[in-house]
């Protein structure tokens, strides 16, 4: 089953060609994109991660207003009920010079899961995203309560009435009153 990723440009971005590159990368690894564009509203990124059941949600910023139009988008993901989606930014998130590191420190610290400068290797990005989404389904599964066994089959006692069939507890069994 392919990774399924929804991915589009925050805010009043108008950056198309870099989403472009992006979408075409991860299309050729065998990742289902959806891509919205540019300019695009968290209200639009939720929505359609929700629609895709999307496993990531990747948001690029280039005109370095990242930090204002990407706050709150974990608390909305949290809010529509995917809040395990994972979150990725990268671009020129910033206004001024900021280390990557202190980028990389608002971002994590605002819910995104990765962040990303605008000089990465996407190969990197697609290989962080397959061990991301594989080390998040493996955490689900193991969170999940397990299924109780199944019932164990039983002998129809003799004195069993006709037409009965056997369950884990007999309804015979059930019964107070005597035969």
């Amino acid at each position: 089953m392919a990774i399924k990723v929804v991915l589009g440009v925050i805010g009043a971005d108008c950056h198309a060609v870099g989403n472009r590159i992006i979408e075409r990368v991860l299309g050729d690894a065998g990742l289902e994109v959806q891509n919205l564009g540019v300019m695009v509203s968290q209200e639009e990124f939720v929505l359609a991660a929700k629609d895709m059941d999307a496993d990531a949600i990747l948001v690029s910023s280039l005109y370095g207003h990242g930090e204002i139009d990407c706050q709150g988008l974990r608390e909305f993901c949290d809010d529509e009920g995917i809040g395990d989606v994972l979150l990725y930014v990268g671009g020129n998130l910033v206004v001024g010079k900021l280390s990557q590191d202190e980028i990389e420190r608002r971002f994590i610290a605002m819910g995104y899961d990765r962040v990303f400068a605008p000089s990465v290797d996407l190969a990197d990005v697609v290989s962080l995203l397959n061990r991301d989404v594989m080390v998040r389904n493996a955490e689900t599964a193991s969170a999940r309560p397990a299924c109780p066994p199944l019932p164990t089959c039983q002998p129809i006692p003799a004195s069993a009435p006709r037409g009965c069939r056997p369950t884990a507890a007999p309804h015979w069994k059930k019964s107070k009153r005597s035969p």
